[in-house]
């Protein structure tokens, strides 16, 4: 199975909206469509997100103007799983972080440290345990390296945590590719990737 990762550009809008159209997302609130627009680097503040059609729509905005990134990953020109990621300092007034990361360390801003965060993995429910999940993670910490990035950042799923579903990624996906847990609390678990 050939699979292509390509970063998540204007033209590639109407793909990424049509996947999420199209995937279940999160199997126990799979009617609210979230178009991941609750994790980017826009203030949620004054955002109607109440629908799944101002999510879509918020998200075609959000793209064009690079609020959502992260990377796509296609089989047969098909969008067959994404990976939201951005830079964690410009991610903090998002809906999501402001209600759930809050046992998230912040970095010192003197210290120019640049960390890349991995905050969604949505890989389509025929295509799972095929690599795909593993195959953006790779492409994350590639580009991230390339890019001057400290590290890559993760939050994966925790049985005992808010998350109601592994969208986070797994645990031993991110012991496999080099990350190591940097803090475990109540809440979640914190896992990076030193790439320098």
């Amino acid at each position: 199975m050939d699979i292509e990762i390509r970063k998540l550009t204007p033209d590639l809008a109407e793909a990424y909206v049509h996947f999420f159209d199209t995937t279940p997302h999160d199997k126990n609130v799979d009617e609210h469509k979230c178009y991941c627009v609750c994790w980017c680097n826009d203030d949620y503040e004054g955002k109607d997100f109440s629908t799944a059609a101002k999510r879509r729509k918020c998200a075609l905005q959000y793209i064009e103007g690079n609020n959502i990134q992260g990377y796509l990953a296609f089989s047969d020109n098909t969008v067959v799983g994404w990976c939201n990621t951005n830079t964690k300092s410009n991610c903090l007034k998002c809906a999501s972080w402001r209600r759930f990361m809050n046992y998230v360390p912040l970095e010192t801003p003197d210290l120019g440290i640049k960390v890349k965060s991995i905050f969604c993995f949505v890989i389509a429910p025929e295509m799972k345990r095929k690599g795909i999940a593993t195959s953006l993670l790779k492409r994350v910490c590639m580009d991230a390296a390339k890019d001057g990035y400290d590290y890559v950042e993760a939050y994966p799923y925790k049985e005992s945590s808010y998350l109601s579903s592994d969208f986070g990624g797994h645990m031993e996906m991110y012991q496999k590719n080099g990350f190591y847990v940097s803090l475990d609390t109540e809440k979640g678990i914190v896992m990076r990737k030193q790439l320098k």
